[in-house]
């Protein structure tokens, strides 16, 4: 077999998912899977499984600036890829280690807000700064309808809402915006970036979809795709991740990220 090499570097800052579905360890094997490079900064430690969030501690704002400082200095980035940002100063000490070490390097922002259990990831204090100076930072802004709604301050109940809410969304600043449509009641899921459909998967296994598909999205632009095909193949990874997922946890279930790597199924002697 010939050996595969990583082509595009991903710094991903997010918090850390102990039941491995979510968060770094989701974004983490998305790159990886993908045939890129991913480095970390950590923003938050979570105690998590497949049925919820149990507890949260957070990172120093000044720690997690040092992590994406070293980083920058000594491997750098293609592209960024934020998660899990969950108090003010995190993203005060992201957008200052950026603006110093790393203005031109694209952004891809996944405001995560609240975890697919319902608990809250982002404080209520940090909103009003993810808006004005992260926000218009970013190349793409990636998110669901639930974060699409609060950043855009409007209901959202279809496709022509999500139309609506993107443009508000692209006001703020930022290159370009996928609105996730999994939320949305109907079989079919409509992710508005450029209106493109497919139907909805009947699933449980979806903890981390969204972290998975914006580091996806991060690593095809990491490699020099275009925003259209870097979504295009995320999307379709993501679908086969959700498809070919391996059953684990009592609850929401991690997906698939492996399935793009060439397994030896040969059995030991």
């Amino acid at each position: 077999m010939s050996p595969t090499y990583l082509r595009g570097r991903v710094l991903i800052i997010a918090g850390s998912d102990s039941g491995g579905g979510a968060g770094l360890q989701a974004d983490l094997k998305t790159v990886t899977a993908l045939g890129g490079y991913g480095a970390t900064a950590v923003t938050a430690l979570t105690a998590q499984n497949t049925l919820g969030v149990f507890g949260v501690i957070d990172v120093p704002a000044e720690f997690i600036r040092s992590q994406i400082d070293v980083v920058l200095d000594d491997i750098g980035a293609d592209v960024i890829k934020t998660g899990m940002l969950s108090q003010a100063g995190a993203i005060a000490a992201i957008v200052d280690s950026l603006a110093a070490r790393g203005p031109h390097i694209p952004l891809v922002l996944d405001p995560v807000m609240v975890a697919k259990g319902g608990h809250k990831l982002l404080a209520d204090q940090a909103q009003a700064l993810l808006k004005t100076r992260l926000v218009p930072r970013a190349t793409l802004l990636t998110p669901n309808i639930p974060e699409a709604e609060t950043l855009a301050g409007m209901a959202i109940h279809g496709t022509d809402d999500m139309l609506v809410a993107a443009r508000r969304l692209l006001a703020l600043g930022p290159k370009a915006v996928l609105i996730k449509g999994g939320h949305l009641a109907g079989p079919m899921v409509t992710d508005l970036l450029l209106e493109q459909t497919g139907r909805r998967l009947d699933s449980t296994s979806t903890h981390g979809t969204g972290c998975t598909l914006a580091s996806g999205i991060a690593t095809g632009l990491a490699q020099g795709l275009s925003m259209p095909a870097a979504v295009e193949r995320a999307r379709e990874y993501v679908r086969i991740a959700i498809m070919t997922s391996p059953g684990f946890g009592k609850g929401h279930g991690p997906l698939n990220h492996a399935h793009t790597v060439a397994l030896n199924e040969t059995a030991a002697p």
